[in-house]
């Protein structure tokens, strides 16, 4: 596939992934339960397939972990017990992919910042874990544990740069929502909306931010030849 056709590719997947979240969080804020659970399914094999098409050179744990992801939202739609704690364990496996991912591309490098952000997140985690506890009933130990894990994902996105940092952060925000739901906490005005807005935005800022991190820059991107430039002026990044 040339390089032009592999962009046009992917921009129409993007574009299908916008089109398709849009229609989503339409549904959620209008209440159309059928097409909202219509829409939920594609969200992630959409953005899966559009990071293929950008990049032959994607990181080989990417497209997984966008696929284990739409396995749990698909799981969490089916609503008893038992699919909950599959999707819960489909999402853990994204988690490892997505730590495996950052590590391999030296998140960890910078030791003394990592200590640092690592830090934070723990202490967060701590405060988020000892406030939700006395109210999750059965449920404390695989949340906990779940838990960590997404924690090790936005500790490792923040030492990929800013775009994967924040796609940690609201990672974290939209689960932490699902969890307060999960505890019987009073929700907040739009909290379906929240959990999905900030849960999509996430899953686009890390997987634009894996691929940025391939990107040549400065000379390397102007060596002649170089696929990541031509007569369009198209890098792959473009369709971000």
């Amino acid at each position: 596939m040339t390089i032009t056709r592999r962009l046009r590719t992917a921009r129409g997947l993007l574009t299908g992934f916008a089109a398709t979240s849009a229609v989503h969080l339409g549904a959620i804020a209008t209440g159309a339960s059928v097409l909202r659970h219509a829409t939920k399914p594609a969200l992630m094999p959409l953005l899966a397939a559009q990071t293929l098409a950008r990049s032959p050179q994607a990181p080989k744990l990417l497209a997984p972990a966008l696929l284990l992801s739409a396995g749990g939202d698909v799981a969490l739609q089916l609503g008893d017990d038992t699919a909950f704690l599959a999707g819960m364990g489909s999402f853990a496996a994204a988690h490892v992919c997505y730590v495996t991912m950052f590590v391999q591309q030296g998140a960890l490098d910078d030791r003394r910042r990592t200590a640092l952000v690592a830090a934070a997140y723990a202490a967060a985690w701590a405060t988020m874990i000892g406030q939700l506890w006395p109210d999750l009933g059965d449920l404390k130990i695989p949340v906990a544990g779940y838990s960590l894990l997404l924690a090790s994902t936005a500790v490792t996105s923040a030492g990929r740069g800013w775009r994967t940092g924040l796609g940690g952060a609201l990672f974290l925000l939209s689960d932490t929502l699902i969890a307060t739901r999960l505890a019987g906490w009073k929700e907040l005005p739009g909290h379906e909306l929240l959990i999905m807005s900030t849960y999509i935005a996430a899953q686009y800022l890390l997987a634009t931010g894996a691929l940025g991190a391939l990107e040549p820059t400065g000379e390397e991107a102007d060596k002649p030849g170089d696929e990541y430039t031509g007569a369009a002026g198209a890098r792959l990044s473009a369709p971000a």
